[in-house]
């Protein structure tokens, strides 16, 4: 569905400009990007777009953002691989003043649409100890709630401001709570990586300096489920469009696996075997999270499909281009 003019918050981000680009394919006629982040540090930027630089936190620009629009999708919000979550907590919490400012501008503007881009750390920690890859999380698991601590409770509480705002304002909302979105064009380095860039970024560091070692958070034996770019954007317009569904809805591959596991798929892909380093120490999360796709099976009768690893093929040769032009053969030093 085209609903005319759409803007993009946290446009500049890594599944935001893969959203813009599809968009512009997709022949909206306008569509506006908003990011806080310098231009030069967007993931991608789309000539076609109106692109602006401004900060959602603040009430006034949220408002200016959405004026005029027909949709919002709303992508912003402080956060990073397991590193960053467990260490800037408070930063994370502040993302809440984004999504209300946004829905309080959604009210004001008579949006016809409004998406919240939730997480599956909103899920109740005791239901994640589980360290096997049937570990897989309905939508009910999210309650009663113990979510990561941080940007889980942000999520959440947004979440619960989305219900609030369509029941009692009529805002459009539509909630979809992503489960580790991966692909190209994502960070890689610095910090706020996930796992699967981290794991190819080490990978070619391995393979191009000649040391054969890599370096694990954790025992390996946490379990996950990682979503391929394409499906995301795929739910994402499936949720926004639909009639008739409003609750959050996982949006994320079933296909489980163990963090040890997702490496020897990442080894195949580089053709090397890599002396294992486990770091018990480091931030790990929970021991395991998968995606129960019953729901949105049921809904919409569709899930996401793309096979790990035919994604992570795509996400490792991205990663070692990115690392060659950035580094050649030499090892990071920073």
């Amino acid at each position: 569905m085209n609903y005319g003019k759409a803007v993009v918050c946290g446009g500049g981000g890594f599944i935001g400009g893969h959203l813009v680009e599809d968009l512009l394919k997709k022949g909206y006629k306008h569509v506006r990007v908003v990011d806080v982040k310098p231009k030069d540090q967007w993931y991608q930027v789309h000539p076609q777009a109106e692109n602006i630089v401004a900060d959602m936190n603040l009430k006034d620009k949220a408002s200016e953002a959405v004026k005029g629009m027909d949709v919002v999708w709303n992508l912003a919000c402080n956060m990073g691989g397991m590193g960053f979550i467990e260490n800037n907590k408070g930063l994370c919490m502040i993302s809440v003043l984004i999504n209300t400012h946004l829905l309080l501008a959604a009210r004001e503007h008579g949006l016809k649409r409004f998406f919240y881009a939730s997480s599956a750390c909103v899920y109740n920690g005791d239901k994640q100890t589980s360290k096997t890859t049937d570990v897989y999380l309905r939508e009910e698991d999210a309650y009663p709630a113990l979510p990561e601590d941080g940007y889980g409770w942000e999520k959440l509480f947004s979440e619960r401001m989305c219900r609030h705002f369509r029941e009692d304002w009529k805002v459009p909302t539509r909630v979809a709570r992503f489960h580790n979105v991966y692909g190209p064009f994502g960070t890689w380095e610095g910090g706020r990586e996930k796992a699967p860039a981290a794991i190819c970024r080490k990978v070619v560091e391995a393979k191009l300096t000649g040391k054969h070692e890599i370096e694990i958070w954790g025992d390996g034996n946490q379990t996950r489920s990682f979503m391929y770019i394409s499906d995301c954007l795929n739910g994402i317009h499936r949720i926004t469009d639909s009639e008739n569904f409003f609750d959050p809805i996982n949006l994320g591959s079933a296909e489980g696996v163990t963090i040890n596991q997702l490496v020897d798929i990442v080894e195949d892909i580089a053709g090397i075997k890599l002396k294992r380093n486990y770091n018990l120490n480091a931030p790990k999360g929970v021991n395991g999270r998968n995606s129960d796709n019953t729901l949105i099976k049921k809904v919409f009768g569709w899930e996401p499909d793309t096979k790990l690893r035919d994604g992570m093929e795509k996400t490792y040769a991205w990663i070692y281009d990115q690392y060659t032009a950035k580094y050649g053969n030499k090892r990071k030093t920073a």
